[in-house]
């Protein structure tokens, strides 16, 4: 990965200390769970800026979280799968562009 994303990531995102492990991290300034993030983004049809707006922060912990997915995708995608009403597909989709 990148350095500059690596510096973004290490930023914005930490483990949430209740939730364990890969797939339930969280941005640090509000404690929004990544997953949440990128299914979000989803919903918005990849729209950054809206899901920024929509959880009040800011739109480099938007990208943290999307730089976060890109190296953490199996993880987060399972989390979403466990929430109904997820598309996998869409969410992969989202974020690829």
């Amino acid at each position: 990965m990148d350095q500059d994303l690596d510096a973004l990531i290490a930023r914005h995102i930490e483990p949430d200390p209740y939730h364990p492990g890969p797939s339930d991290v969280r941005l640090v300034d509000s404690g929004v769970s990544v997953w949440a993030i990128i299914g979000h983004l989803t919903t918005m049809r990849g729209d950054a800026s809206r899901v920024a707006e929509d959880y009040d922060v800011s739109s480099d912990a938007v990208a943290a979280a999307l730089a976060y997915y890109q190296d953490n995708r199996g993880a987060i995608d399972a989390r979403l799968a466990a929430n109904a009403g997820i598309d996998i597909t869409a969410v992969r989709a989202s974020a690829s562009g």
